[in-house]
C-alpha cells in the first residue's frame, strides 16, 4: 500500500470511531433500557438511541422490547413512523380493528415506513425488538380512545 492509501484508510476509519464520552456509536451491550412510557402497554422496555421523541422537533431513534403476545392497539401517528425488526417477529395489520388473520409476519432485517394518519396494530411473536426513527415529537393516537393505556 502506499503512503496515501494507508493515510486513506486510517482516515475512514477514524471517521466511524466515536469521540471519547459521545453516544453517536453503540453496540449492543450499550444500550440503556427501561420501561416503556404510558402510550403503550405495560411490559414492553424502551431505549432512546438518539434525539429526544418528545422533543418539539428533531430526529429520533427508539427501540422497543416486547415480550411474546405483546399486542398494540390501533393507533396513528401524525408523522412518519420508520420501523426496522431488529429480532423477534412483528406482525403488523392495518385498519381499525385489531385482526389477527389480516397481518403480515416481519422478521429480522424487514423495514417499513408508514405515513401519517396510517391506522395500524401490532402483535410481537416470541421476544421481539423494533427500532422505530423518525421526527419528534413520537406521538400515539389510538383509534379506539379506551386502549390508549396513558388514559388508564
Amino acid at each position: 500500500m502506499t503512503r496515501t492509501s494507508v493515510l486513506a484508510l486510517l482516515i475512514s476509519v477514524a471517521a466511524f470511531v466515536p469521540v471519547a464520552g459521545a453516544q453517536n456509536a453503540l453496540t449492543p451491550d450499550q444500550i440503556k433500557w427501561g420501561p416503556a412510557p404510558p402510550v403503550v402497554q405495560p411490559g414492553a422496555q424502551l431505549a432512546v438511541l438518539e434525539g429526544d421523541p418528545m422533543a418539539s422537533s428533531g430526529d429520533f431513534t427508539v427501540r422497543l422490547k416486547m415480550p411474546s403476545g405483546y399486542r398494540i392497539a390501533p393507533h396513528w401517528h401524525p408523522k412518519r413512523e420508520n420501523v426496522t425488526v431488529i429480532s423477534g417477529s412483528f406482525e403488523v395489520g392495518m385498519g381499525d380493528k385489531f385482526e389477527e388473520i389480516k397481518m403480515m409476519t416481519f422478521g429480522p432485517g424487514s423495514f417499513a415506513y408508514l405515513d401519517p394518519d396510517m391506522h395500524h396494530y401490532a402483535l410481537a411473536k416470541g421476544e421481539t425488538i423494533v427500532q422505530v426513527h423518525g421526527m419528534s415529537p413520537l406521538q400515539f393516537n389510538y383509534v379506539n380512545p379506551a386502549d390508549d393505556p396513558s388514559k388508564k
